[in-house]
């Protein structure tokens, strides 16, 4: 889960509201964290929890400005639930996606920001419109052939996240 408001997405990253930021945190970072608590007691055998993040190189988007903050208290978020749930066997990853044409991103002003970049970078082909890479990466983790895989962020990405003459368009 996440989400924020339209005014943690763009304009100036020190003039926003601190009440979108909230909103941003809890539900981006804070509901995983919730999640992971709430699970824990149903896995007596061990699973497997799985997030989505928006790994963008280490760069600060024009178009992301609190989500990106958000996403990267997310990888942390995972790791400490990987620390705690480690000796349970449960594991927490997160799926790093390269920008998707869903109904959030419908909601980030000039998101073809993004998609232009990847396009422009990415070393194999990167489809917005095609989740399908993803959802296998993510049924992967969950899956007992990740059993050792825990605390890491898998880039689903084409390869951007490797590239270094990336620059934002």
């Amino acid at each position: 889960m996440a989400f924020a408001p339209r005014g943690a997405l763009s304009g100036s990253y020190t003039g926003v509201d601190s009440g979108d930021v909230e909103v941003a945190f809890r539900s981006s970072v804070w509901t995983y964290a919730v999640l992971a608590h709430a699970l824990t007691p149903l896995m007596t055998r061990g699973g497997s929890l799985v997030g989505l993040d928006f790994d963008a190189g280490g760069r600060a988007w024009p178009v992301y400005n609190w989500m990106g903050a958000c996403k990267a208290a997310l990888r942390e978020a995972s790791r400490y639930i990987a620390r705690d749930g480690g000796a349970l066997g449960i594991r927490s990853n997160l799926v790093a996606a390269g920008p998707l044409l869903t109904r959030a991103a419908s909601g980030i002003a000039d998101f073809d920001t993004l998609t232009s970049a990847f396009e422009a970078t990415t070393p194999l082909r990167w489809d917005p419109t095609d989740a399908q890479p993803v959802a296998d990466a993510v049924c992967f983790l969950l899956s007992d052939l990740a059993r050792a895989i825990t605390g890491e962020v898998l880039h689903v990405d084409g390869g951007f996240n490797a590239m270094a003459t990336a620059r934002p368009a």
